[in-house]
């Protein structure tokens, strides 16, 4: 078997449980080739020299023969490997290394259960909907794809935006915030639910349309199906407004038009299968703490 290796950084406190998943990977007979600037880290910041079978450094390099993309970190990490891979039918799975991970759910004690198990195939493989972002006569954005969500915000720290909103080129609303996001089910547990969004499941076909700090406190978040298109004509009284596709930040000028859609591919994502979405719901929101539960 041949995997891709996906990583930034790590504490410190991650070197013995990395150490020993590349000595797993010799184990097995695992074939890995790892992100190039990681690499670089690990042996001039870590001084982790592992074994390995090449690099990588966007999707064109992945071979074809590759089973999965391995991503070490938390789910920005994982995030981030999606975008740079840009090989959609190579599964994603995340061991987290870093704090909530609701994406990247392996924990660091649970390392060398998950490899067997995905050597033995004993895992399910989730497709999860990804978001498209078109920007209308200005320019496409270097990024186009979101896992987790689309988010427009404002650029400075006192002027509000104004965002109007269609569906299917039907008015919806004009929202007065500092900002919009446009979830995914994936994303519903992300920025939108600190804003107040709803949780999705991973196969519902929704999206989530959340005002971020609304003028108006009785617009309050919509879920539509992920067949609708959206559309946001973006106006302000600066010369700027912020666009975020997942961790990707760009600024742009008022103004604009921005499509949304749902794109014509999935994600496909490796989960365990004791790792059902309820069970990491109540492990990582720490649901039934309160033993009155």
């Amino acid at each position: 078997m041949k995997i891709a290796l996906y990583g930034l950084s790590i504490n410190p406190d991650f070197f013995e449980e990395l150490t020993r998943l590349f000595d797993l990977f010799q184990e097995k007979q695992i074939d890995c080739i790892i992100y190039r600037p990681f690499l670089e880290y690990l042996r001039q910041d870590c001084e982790i020299h592992p074994e390995i079978s090449g690099t990588f450094e966007n999707g064109n390099d992945l071979p074809e023969d590759v089973s999965f993309l391995l991503s070490i970190g938390g789910d920005g990490t994982m995030l981030k490997s999606f975008i740079t891979a840009k090989h959609w039918s190579i599964p994603l799975v995340g061991i987290n290394s870093g704090r909530l991970g609701f994406l990247s759910d392996i924990s660091r004690d649970e390392i060398e259960k998950a490899l067997n198990d995905i050597l033995d195939g004993n895992i399910i493989i989730d497709e999860r909907t990804v978001l498209e972002l078109e920007i209308v006569n200005n320019g496409q954005s270097e990024f186009q794809y979101a896992l987790n969500e689309i988010t427009v915000t404002k650029l400075d720290s006192s002027a509000m935006i104004n965002i109007h909103a269609y569906i299917n080129d039907e008015y919806l609303n004009t929202y007065w915030a500092d900002g919009l996001i446009i979830a995914t089910p994936t994303g519903s547990t992300a920025y939108s639910l600190s804003v107040g969004g709803p949780i999705l499941t991973p196969d519902s076909e929704n999206f989530v349309i959340s005002p971020i700090a609304p003028h108006n406190l009785t617009v309050r978040p919509l879920v539509v199906p992920d067949h609708h298109s959206i559309t946001l004509q973006v106006e302000g009284r600066g010369l700027q407004f912020l666009t975020s596709v997942d961790s990707q930040f760009e600024a742009i000028n008022f103004p604009v038009l921005l499509k949304i859609r749902k794109a014509p591919f999935k994600v496909k994502t490796i989960r365990l299968k004791d790792h059902t979405f309820f069970t990491t719901l109540r492990n990582k929101l720490m649901w039934g703490v309160d033993k009155r539960n």
